[in-house]
């Protein structure tokens, strides 16, 4: 590994099989190497064999190197100096022949007439390079032109609000799976197990010295029954956990030691005890909450109307 050569083909190595391994594991939008940083591992094992394999194939030219005779190594050395004169030689050689430039002893073919204190100016060919990048620029320019000023495509205010629209879509699906980011405007009940065994896993150490195992209530309120004293449903006991109940003697802020999704998972599990029969129910505070968004049935019940083919008319005279 004394060449540039070496260098160049390891970094390269390293690059491919970062790109390889995170095209072939990655199934989401999410990197391979942040959902299981054990790739990172697997990553510098094959770029370290790599360079094992370099190092292993200089150490066996070394060794072959110095079993020659020194006429042979002198051959050698000779053919390994040619090849680096000739490397990339049909690249170079087109270049130069690019650039137009002359020797020494041609420079007269291309020395303009002016003349300034002794100094004379050569008129070289600018660089091809820039030359290309140039006509490419005009070229731009042109398509440019004709499609958003002789089609009239879209304006930059359009493109902007467009951009806008797919980046609050986007931050919404990202919010479903970020469940951290849940506050009370936007906490929602939740029902899968694992997130009601996370709730009641807090419920059982922070909450029962106040609210009893069944939720019957001991120093806190009974939580089985339909009254509340803040307002039930999932965005008053989220508030509740969070923010404490009543000044001076309500239940304290939770915000500080629990995370928005442990919150709004302990609130999913109390919810639960509604309906249950605990042990020693403690007598109902606070008054009958109804949730407000609930569905109503707003249609009157009409009284029937039978008849009775039996029925006499009586008149009075």
């Amino acid at each position: 590994m004394r060449t540039t050569a070496s260098f160049v083909r390891i970094l390269i190595v390293a690059i491919f099989v970062y790109f390889f391994l995170d095209f072939i594991g990655t199934s989401g939008e999410t990197s391979i190497f942040l959902e299981n940083p054990i790739m990172w591992l697997a990553y510098g094992i094959i770029v370290l064999f790599y360079i094992a394999g370099e190092v292993c194939i200089e150490a066996i030219k070394s060794v072959l190197y110095k079993t020659l005779s020194p006429e042979a190594q002198a051959r050698y050395d000779a053919q390994e100096t040619e090849a680096k004169e000739n490397q990339f030689k049909w690249i170079k050689e087109k270049y130069k022949k690019s650039l137009g430039s002359k020797g020494i002893e041609e420079e007269h073919e291309i020395i303009l007439d002016h003349n300034y204190d002794g100094i004379k100016e050569l008129d070289n060919n600018l660089p091809p390079w820039w030359v290309y990048m140039f006509y490419g620029t005009i070229i731009f320019a042109v398509v440019y032109l004709v499609r958003f000023e002789v089609f009239n495509d879209y304006t930059q205010a359009e493109e902007y609000e467009t951009a806008v629209a797919e980046a609050k879509v986007e931050i919404e699906e990202w919010k479903k799976t970020a469940k951290d980011l849940v506050d009370v405007n936007t906490v929602t009940l939740l029902t899968d197990a694992s997130d009601l065994n996370a709730g009641k896993a807090i419920f059982e150490a922070n909450c029962i010295a106040c609210h009893k195992s069944d939720g019957g209530g001991g120093i806190g309120p009974n939580l089985t029954d339909t009254y509340w004293i803040l307002g039930g449903g999932i965005k008053n006991v989220f508030h509740t956990i969070s923010e404490g109940g009543r000044d001076g003697k309500g239940m304290i802020s939770w915000k500080s030691d629990l995370k928005p999704l442990e919150m709004a998972q302990v609130a999913s599990y109390v919810l639960n005890f509604q309906g249950t029969t605990p042990a020693e129910p403690k007598e109902a505070e606070g008054e009958i909450w109804v949730d407000p968004d609930a569905p109503t049935d707003t249609q009157e019940a009409t009284p029937e109307i039978v008849n009775d083919s039996t029925a006499v008319k009586l008149t009075m005279n």
